[in-house]
């Protein structure tokens, strides 16, 4: 049964711990994992899963193997004090914070290839990085056993290597994915935002504007998928601080290129300004 709202959320640093936690537990579960630093577009997830489930937990774990450059994973911001309170404002009744050797004990050998999809795309520019994600992922879907896990589209290529993993593992969970929540200027709430000085903050309000003009496209009759890319990596270039890495249209199913757009379309961003690095997308259909 749900716990009443005046109990405390429950925080779990250890796998025992939290299977102690899951043993107990009859009710249908909601999970989000997170890497932490949360903002509006984590807590919109939490809002979706206490709505469609009876408990919501919560994982906050900076994943290593999913960071193909180290100074990015020393770099990636950790405030576990406002994530906290964050989620226990929401009530949260489950947060999982584990070390690293609590997910990766001593050992530990297996990995996770979702061969096709995680090759293109980011997996180009960051290898290995999907099979960093899925493990981790398949790893706390294991443990937690919930109804249902949350993840927003805004990491589009993750959000179809993870609903494909569950599918071909044939585990017994539905892998929900939300609209990507986006800042008063249209940029994609991101962890990585905060990184940004104020002057980069500026020059990436760029990218929702190069998607307005690509949604302005569509609406209008484009379906040639080259025109539309030209026409925001040419948006995206009339900000110098921003080093486009790619901007592509591709099937939503299969990430296959595409000439003229379908049904499926999806338009995928992912650039540079300075250190920091992000990826957006349009899905055309919403």
């Amino acid at each position: 049964m749900p716990r009443s709202r005046h109990e405390a959320t429950r925080v779990e640093t250890t796998v025992d711990g939290l299977r102690r936690w899951r043993n107990q537990i009859k009710s249908s579960i909601g999970l989000v994992p997170t890497m932490g630093a949360l903002h509006e577009g984590h807590l919109t997830l939490v809002r979706q899963a206490r709505r469609e489930n009876d408990l919501v937990a919560v994982s906050i774990f900076v994943n290593p193997t999913q960071f193909d450059e180290q100074h990015d994973f020393a770099a990636y911001p950790r405030d576990l004090e406002s994530d906290l309170r964050l989620l226990r404002e929401q009530q949260v009744e489950l947060v999982f914070v584990p070390p690293v050797e609590e997910m990766y004990p001593a050992g530990f050998a297996t990995s996770i290839d979702v061969a096709g999809l995680s090759e293109p795309l980011e997996g180009e520019f960051r290898p290995g990085h999907f099979r960093g994600v899925a493990t981790v992922v398949a790893r706390l879907l294991t443990l937690f056993q919930p109804t249902r896990a949350y993840f927003g589209r805004k990491d589009y290529q993750q959000l179809i290597i993870i609903q494909r993993m569950v599918r071909d593992l044939g585990m017994p969970i539905s892998i929900v994915g939300s609209p990507t929540v986006r800042e008063v200027d249209g940029l994609a709430f991101s962890s990585r935002n905060r990184l940004l000085t104020p002057v980069e903050r500026a020059a990436a309000a760029r990218i929702p504007e190069a998607i307005i003009q690509a949604r302005t496209l569509f609406q209008a009759g484009e379906r040639a998928a080259g025109w539309i890319c030209q026409v925001v990596s040419d948006e995206l270039a009339k900000e110098p601080l921003i080093e486009i890495e790619y901007v592509t249209i591709r099937n939503g199913e299969t990430l296959a290129e595409q000439a003229v757009l379908d049904p499926t379309s999806v338009l995928l961003i992912a650039v540079r300004i300075g250190n920091v690095r992000l990826i957006d997308n349009l899905i055309f259909s919403e």
